[in-house]
C-alpha cells in the first residue's frame, strides 16, 4: 500500500501527535471516495517507523473517532514494525460517501478531499447532500408553496397528466374518476391541502412569487453571443416552458425531409432530432435546482450548435463522460421526477441520456456533449449542416426501393415543387426573420428559386438585412 506519497485515498502521519489533523482527513475520506489513514509512516520519505502504542494511545484514538458524526464503525489495525521492535503502525480504513447518505462532520465541521488535500466542504455542497439525505424534509420541491392554493393549479394540465399515466399503464384507471386532490397527495405534491413548490412548478398558473419559472431563448448570429436575431423570455409552469422551448426549436432549426424506404411519402424532421431535443429539455426542467430563484434555464441556438442549460451540478456518481454509460438515476427533484414518470413525460429513470443518444444515432448525427460550467449543466448538440456547401447539404440520391421506376421519385419531386409557394409562406409565418439561404436549405432548392417565388408571391423584406423581416401580402395570409 505504501509505495507512493499521500493521495486522494491515502493519508500518512508520523505519529498520533497529529491525530486531530488525521481525523480531518478521516472525515474527508468519509465524504469522498474513502481511503486509508495511517500513523507511523513519515510522509515524503515513506519511512516506516511506527510508534509506541499504549492504553492511553488507544483511548485517544477512540475519543477522536467519537468526534465523527454520524458515528462510524472503524476497525483499527495495529501492525508490528520488524525494524523497530515494540513499535506499531496504526491503520484505519474509511468507506466513501454514497449518494443519499448524510455527510459526515468532525466536531461539527464537514471536510472533503480535493486530490490529496483535505478541505472544509463548501456550504453549497453540504446543503446539497443534506437535501439528498432527507429530501422529504429539506428539499425545495417538498416545501409548501407560499401563497398558492389548489385554485391556482391548472386542472387541465393535471387531468392531462393523469390521462397519460392511465394510458401508459403507470397509474390505475380509477385515478380518472377520483378528485385530483387525491392524486396530488399520492404524488406527494399536496401537504395539508396546500400545494407544494413541486406542484406549483408543474401545474400553477400563478407564478408571481417564482421568478425562477422562466426560460431564456436566443438565436445568435454566428458561433458566439455577440449578436442575436431573436431573443425571448417566457414565464410559466413546466408545461408552458416545455411548449415554448419546443416551439423555439421549430422556429429556428432547419426542417428537412426524405423519401423513406417504407413509403413513397416525404418524411420531415428537424436537423437535430425532435425526440432528443424534447428529452433534453424535459430533463433540464426536471432536474434543475429550482431553489436558486435568481437563475434561469436557457436555450441558445448558434449557427453551429444548440445548447440547453439549467442551474445544477452532476450527482457525485456521474460525470460528463460517464453519463453516456448505463447508470442509476439520481433525480435532484424526486417528487417532480416521479410525477413526470407517472405521466409518461419521463421514461425509465436513468435512461434519458441513452434515449437522447439513440435518437441522434438513428438520424445519423453526432451524439451531444454534456458539461458542467459555472453552476450550470449544459448539453450541446452539433448542427449537422454547419460549414457545408449547399450541394453537401442536399441529401444523397439513393435507390431506396431497388428496381422501383425512376419516374416515381420524379413524380414525388414534382408534387413537392407544386407546393413550394405554400411551404415558403408557412416557413415565413413561423419565422419572419429567416434568411433566403435558410429557406432554400429547408426546401432543398436553390436560393435563386426561392428569390423567384418570393417575387411572384409579392413577399418583400422590410428593414435592415440583419434585423429586418419578411412582410406577407394579404393574399398570402
Amino acid at each position: 500500500m505504501i509505495v507512493s506519497d499521500e493521495s486522494r485515498i491515502l493519508e500518512l502521519k508520523k505519529t498520533t501527535g497529529e491525530l486531530k489533523d488525521g481525523m480531518h482527513s478521516a472525515c474527508a475520506f468519509l465524504n469522498t471516495e474513502g481511503g486509508w489513514l495511517i500513523f507511523g509512516v513519515t510522509p515524503k520519505s515513506l519511512k516506516i517507523v511506527g510508534q509506541e502504542v499504549t492504553d492511553n494511545t488507544q483511548r485517544e484514538i477512540a475519543l477522536a473517532l467519537a468526534g465523527l458524526e454520524p458515528a462510524v464503525d472503524v476497525h483499527v489495525e495495529y501492525v508490528d514494525v520488524p525494524d523497530y521492535p515494540g513499535n506499531k503502525v496504526i491503520a484505519m480504513h474509511f468507506d466513501g460517501w454514497v449518494w443519499g447518505e448524510r455527510p459526515h462532520t468532525f466536531h461539527g465541521c464537514p471536510y472533503y478531499k480535493v486530490e490529496s488535500t483535505t478541505k472544509v466542504m463548501p456550504h453549497e455542497m453540504y446543503d446539497e447532500r443534506i437535501l439528498a439525505h432527507r429530501p422529504q424534509i429539506y428539499s425545495w420541491e417538498g416545501q409548501m408553496a407560499d401563497g398558492i392554493t389548489l385554485a391556482d393549479l391548472n386542472e387541465k394540465h393535471i387531468k392531462g397528466c393523469i390521462r397519460l399515466g392511465v394510458e401508459g399503464g403507470r397509474i390505475p384507471a380509477s385515478a380518472i374518476s377520483v378528485p385530483i386532490e387525491e392524486t396530488l397527495v399520492k404524488w406527494k405534491l399536496l401537504k395539508n391541502g396546500v400545494p407544494t413548490n413541486g406542484a406549483t412548478m408543474l401545474f400553477s398558473d400563478n407564478i408571481d412569487e417564482y421568478p425562477q419559472f422562466r426560460l431564456r431563448m436566443a438565436r445568435f448570429v454566428g458561433t458566439d453571443k455577440n449578436e442575436f436575431i431573436d431573443n425571448q423570455r417566457v414565464e410559466g409552469c413546466f408545461f408552458d416552458l416545455l411548449d415554448a422551448g419546443m416551439a423555439f426549436f421549430f422556429k429556428h432549426l432547419n426542417l428537412g425531409g426524405k423519401i423513406t424506404n417504407h413509403s413513397l411519402q416525404r418524411e420531415e424532421h428537424l436537423e437535430v432530432p425532435y425526440k432528443a431535443l424534447r428529452e433534453a429539455l424535459i430533463n433540464s426542467l426536471c432536474h434543475r435546482q429550482w431553489e436558486k430563484y435568481n437563475l434561469t434555464n436557457s436555450i441558445a441556438i448558434y449557427d453551429d450548435r444548440v445548447e440547453i442549460a439549467n442551474p445544477g451540478i452532476f450527482p457525485l456518481q456521474i460525470t460528463p463522460e460517464t453519463i453516456k454509460e448505463s447508470h442509476e438515476s439520481y433525480p435532484y427533484n424526486l417528487k417532480i421526477a416521479e410525477a413526470l414518470y407517472k405521466s409518461t413525460y419521463l421514461e425509465s429513470w436513468g435512461s434519458g441520456a441513452k434515449r437522447i443518444m439513440d435518437a441522434c444515432r438513428e438520424q445519423g448525427i453526432e451524439e451531444p456533449i454534456w458539461r458542467c460550467d459555472g453552476g450550470f449543466v449544459i448539453v450541446t448538440f452539433k448542427r449537422p449542416f454547419y460549414g457545408l456547401s449547399y450541394q453537401e447539404k442536399k441529401p444523397a440520391k439513393k435507390n431506396l426501393w431497388g428496381n422501383v421506376a425512376q419516374n416515381v421519385a420524379q413524380n414525388v419531386a414534382q408534387n413537392v415543387a407544386q407546393n413550394l409557394d405554400e411551404k415558403i409562406i408557412q416557413i415565413i409565418k413561423s419565422n419572419p426573420c429567416i434568411k433566403r439561404e435558410d429557406i432554400a436549405n429547408q426546401l432543398f432548392v436553390t436560393k435563386k428559386t426561392i428569390e423567384r417565388h418570393l417575387k411572384n408571391l409579392g413577399i418583400k423584406w422590410d428593414g435592415h438585412p440583419k434585423t429586418g423581416k419578411w412582410i406577407l401580402q394579404d393574399n398570402n395570409i
